[in-house]
């Protein structure tokens, strides 16, 4: 049995480490509350836009295009979205789990954006390329950081470079639900029954304005963008509801283990007087 200083220490040690997960549970309440705001704000834009771009192009017939057209490169880009901190449950090993589980590419293929390092080191460590570490990004996402990122995968898909995207992120539901999430960008799929369905219904195929080829020169950079930029703040919002969560299990945990370590205490220290008692008493009855 430990003895009573033992005891104490460690209790002691335990309840400054419960001070610490409380102040991280408040700050992650705090980050989450604005991060939540942000998220529900922009999850329906970026929804319609897939939805609209999507339909658009099922509406559009065949069409020649860079940024629809599959490249003969073997290579895929691959945007992964962690944090660059942990003590967040499974958030980040859920991402990294659905990256090394996907049959959509492989170690040989993959060419990772990592955009937090908690992702970039353990994908790096499993044999994953590293084609590029914007974890910076994620500490204060805006759009015009997503806009950037985005340009440079687009130019290297209409180089020839990647045949095809992907982005890996966590869907957020609400503050206790959180999805691990992979999606294809580019090229677009299109259901071949849904565009035989419309073109059945409809005689008159989507029309652009000027032409289809300036008109998708702005609008699928934008679609990418915005999906790219939802899909961080809705990582933000994810990331910090974990974290709170894991702070209010660990809390939790320290307060059970302050408790148990309060009755050994207890019962050592009645062992103690006890034994000094019966001490005193023998010695007492061993004078007279």
């Amino acid at each position: 049995m430990a003895s009573m200083r033992d005891i104490k220490r460690r209790k002691g040690s335990i309840q400054s480490t419960q001070q610490i997960t409380k102040a991280m549970k408040l700050v992650s309440t705090v980050k989450l509350q604005k991060a939540k705001s942000r998220a529900e704000q922009t999850n329906p834009y970026s929804s319609y836009m897939y939805q609209t771009v999507s339909s658009m192009l099922e509406k559009s017939g065949s069409i020649d295009h860079p940024y629809l057209r599959k490249g003969d490169s073997d290579k895929k880009a691959v945007v992964v979205i962690t944090s660059n901190r942990g003590l967040a449950g499974g958030y980040n090993s859920n991402i990294i789990k659905l990256v090394m589980g996907s049959e959509d590419f492989s170690t040989e293929d993959a060419e990772i954006y990592a955009i937090g390092s908690k992702g970039r080191e353990a994908l790096e460590r499993r044999g994953y390329a590293i084609k590029e570490d914007a974890s910076e990004i994620i500490e204060s996402p805006s759009y015009e950081d997503a806009a950037a990122l985005c340009k440079k995968i687009l130019d290297a898909y209409t180089a020839g470079e990647i045949s095809e995207i992907y982005l890996a992120y966590t869907h957020f539901k609400n503050t206790v639900s959180h999805e691990p999430t992979l999606i294809k960008l580019l090229p677009v799929e299109i259901d071949e029954e849904d565009v035989e369905e419309n073109a059945v219904s409809s005689n008159v195929l989507m029309n652009y304005e000027p032409n289809e080829e300036e008109a998708l020169d702005m609008i699928i950079p934008k679609y990418v963008t915005s999906l790219f930029y939802g899909a961080l703040v809705e990582a933000v919002a994810s990331e910090n509801g974990a974290r709170m969560q894991a702070m209010d299990s660990a809390t939790s945990n320290a307060e059970e283990m302050i408790s148990d370590l309060t009755l050994k205490y207890n019962r050592a220290r009645q062992g103690s007087i006890t034994q000094e008692l019966t001490e005193i008493i023998a010695g007492a009855s061993a004078i007279s």
